[in-house]
């Protein structure tokens, strides 16, 4: 997913320019949440390449919401 794209964040289209675990460095996010679903997991296209400052705050207040709205109306 790196390469294929660029090493540039989806969400603001930066380079991931960080070493690992630094703000900017990339990381592989899961566009759908996979919660155990394995091809959903494996799906290259529900994959996409974000920093990680993007997918430490962003995304994951995105999937807290999610879960909570799933848990309101089901």
């Amino acid at each position: 997913m790196l390469i294929r794209d660029n090493y540039t964040c989806q969400r603001t289209f930066r380079l991931c320019s960080g070493r690992p675990g630094e703000p900017d460095s990339a990381v592989v996010n899961h566009i759908v949440p996979h919660r155990g679903n394995e091809a959903l997991f494996w799906d290259p296209a529900n994959l996409q390449t974000v920093t990680k400052q993007v997918h430490d705050s962003l995304i994951q207040a995105e999937e807290q919401d999610s879960r909570h709205q799933q848990g309101v109306w089901t």
